[in-house]
């Protein structure tokens, strides 16, 4: 049975570009500390407020049209970073910039998760 649920996580791991990068660089010796490294570019945080801010609107004003135009707005947001992570990891070995692209990824992640539940 342990070997099974062992099995169900590396796949779920691997599965996961985000969970696969994270995976990745903690073999390399890199920590992505997400927790506790919050730290980020000022252009970066500024577009988070602008989405967050416009997701508490469109939630007050509950229009799903909004929300949903976000959520494609982030969707590709995760998509040119995914493709960034995947050049810093494997083309360029930049394993530094790899852990600030899976902390942004994990605030891209967590306002998706928060328009999907206004969504429902």
């Amino acid at each position: 049975m342990q070997w099974a649920t062992r099995a169900n996580e590396a796949y779920r791991t691997l599965r996961d570009p985000v969970e696969r990068a994270r995976y990745l660089l903690n073999l390399k010796g890199f920590d992505t500390a997400e927790e506790s490294n919050t730290a980020m570019p000022a252009d970066f945080l500024m577009q988070q407020m602008e989405w967050r801010d416009t997701a508490a609107q469109a939630k007050r004003a509950r229009d799903l049209v909004a929300l949903k135009r976000l959520r494609e707005d982030i969707a590709a947001e995760q998509r040119e970073m995914l493709r960034l992570l995947e050049r810093a990891l494997d083309a360029e070995h930049n394993y530094d910039a790899g852990s600030s692209l899976v902390r942004k990824l994990r605030f891209l992640e967590k306002l998706d998760a928060d328009i999907e539940e206004a969504l429902q």
